[in-house]
């Protein structure tokens, strides 16, 4: 039997795996920054240069890219290095946006489906805190498409499946100026601020309450009634 000798392994490689495994783990989503390199080598317990080693082998396989004077940003898994070709897609046709509303709606009602049975407390914790900024909202008829969008991103996130976040960053972020026209020009009235508000509360409380089934039809419903709101608006846009 031959055996190979073994090689200590680099500083630079070490924390390269750990920030592999948090990004991998769903720690962090596409388009959120890394601490800074003096953060991450006291974190690390180490010298900078061996932080920047790490960052770079993690840019060469594509998880990370830095930025100068920007910091480093976690990549997404299915964007391409063009970018979001779907997003200028949109722009240049807005009826597709309703074909990526309807692959949200089997995408996102399974992501609830999973995000019922591995939830963590933080995960719930998050969700929670959404919604009642929602709630709050109300009062005036602030908007909360921000909050919105978040919700459906920590959902994602809650599922604890880094294929699942990526995918729905991604599609969320070809969506987002879509979204904030649709926000804009369709939910205008308090009986739809508060519909809007009962349908995230509801999926998030059968989530909460492990009711996988539930919080799969709770979210399906919504999208539903959102196709149908995307649908009359690009129609209104193209008369």
């Amino acid at each position: 039997m031959k055996f190979q000798p073994i090689k200590p392994k680099k500083v630079s490689s070490q924390i390269a795996d750990q920030i592999r495994s948090s990004i991998l783990a769903g720690e962090f989503a596409p388009g959120d920054k890394l601490p800074p390199e003096r953060e991450l080598a006291e974190m690390f317990g180490v010298s900078r240069p061996s932080v920047r080693e790490a960052l770079n082998m993690l840019a060469a396989s594509g998880l990370v890219m830095s930025y100068q004077g920007g910091g480093t940003v976690v990549m997404s898994l299915v964007d391409t290095v063009a970018g979001n070709p779907l997003m200028e897609l949109i722009r240049v046709e807005q009826e597709r946006a309703l074909d990526v509303i309807e692959v949200r709606k089997g995408m996102e009602s399974w992501t609830a489906f999973y995000a019922a049975q591995r939830a963590l407390p933080e995960d719930l914790r998050r969700l929670e805190e959404i919604v009642d900024g929602m709630q709050r909202n109300l009062d005036g008829l602030k908007q909360s498409e921000d909050l919105d969008a978040n919700f459906h991103i920590v959902i994602a996130r809650a599922t604890h499946n880094i294929v699942w976040l990526h995918l729905m960053q991604s599609l969320f972020d070809a969506m987002k100026e879509f979204q904030q026209s649709v926000w804009r020009a369709v939910y205008l009235t308090s009986e739809d601020h508060h519909l809007l508000y009962r349908h995230h509360s509801l999926i998030f409380d059968r989530i909460k309450a492990r009711d996988a089934e539930g919080a799969r039809d709770a979210m399906c419903e919504h999208l539903t009634f959102a196709e149908q709101r995307s649908t009359a608006y690009v129609t209104r846009q193209q008369v």
